[in-house]
């Protein structure tokens, strides 16, 4: 054990190692945060105009351009589009914009049909409600169906945000050290491959319990305010 420990201190403190690794852990939360709040605004875009599409025949080319949009970026691994950004759309961005930007557009694709799905569970009579009381369309959503949405989608976006994280893994590819590149930095100087792959391990492992955690609190009150 005192051998072990005396790696440890080895590999990370007395080459000051450890300092790579809080910066990937910092670069990985940055684009995991810009990447989540990019695809909730592509999402929610996308899903609102679908479900306005059924009833206004004006939105069908918008409509059509979302189900291409969706298709297309669900259709190509999440690495091939981070190099496709870096090389060849943003090729003068520096990596953590062009992955921020990737992830997202990549999630945006994912959450517009959660979010969609979020919305189709709000009762009907709530739209018609809405317009009764003399509101546009786009009033009964903005005041009375996506507020009621928001209580299913919030989950579904947690689960979003952990499949994120860990998503970031690929970021080294466009030369941004991430937390799993500072791992293999780290390994690769130091000729040490145990501990720091154990280190990024236990670090994603530690994210995602943390977040999960939150998530069931957040289900539990969002349980409690439905019975009240």
């Amino acid at each position: 054990m005192s051998a072990w420990f005396a790696k440890l201190h080895e590999t990370f403190i007395e080459t000051g190692y450890y300092r790579l690794l809080l910066q990937g852990l910092g670069n990985t939360l940055i684009m995991t945060l810009g990447a989540l709040c990019i695809g909730v605004v592509i999402g929610t875009l996308i899903a609102v105009i679908k479900y306005f599409a059924e009833d206004v025949p004006a939105l069908k080319p918008l409509d059509m351009l979302c189900d291409l949009y969706v298709t297309t970026i669900r259709g190509i691994p999440v690495v091939v589009l981070l190099m496709i950004f870096f090389y060849v759309i943003m090729t003068s961005a520096e990596g953590i914009t062009v992955g921020i930007i990737a992830f997202g557009i990549n999630s945006g694709a994912y959450m517009a049909e959660l979010i969609r799905s979020g919305i189709g569970a709000v009762d009907k009579g709530q739209m018609e409600a809405g317009r009764s009381l003399g509101m546009s369309k786009v009033q009964a959503m903005r005041k009375i169906v996506f507020p009621q949405a928001v209580r299913y989608i919030l989950p579904a976006i947690g689960n979003e945000m952990i499949a994120l994280l860990k998503e970031t893994s690929v970021a080294g590819y466009v030369a941004v050290v991430d937390l799993t590149r500072a791992g293999n930095l780290v390994r690769n100087n130091t000729y040490d491959a145990f501990n720091p792959l154990m280190a990024v391990a236990l670090t994603y492992l530690l994210l995602v319990v943390l977040m999960s955690r939150a998530l069931k609190k957040l289900e539990r009150r969002l349980a409690k305010s439905d019975k009240r």
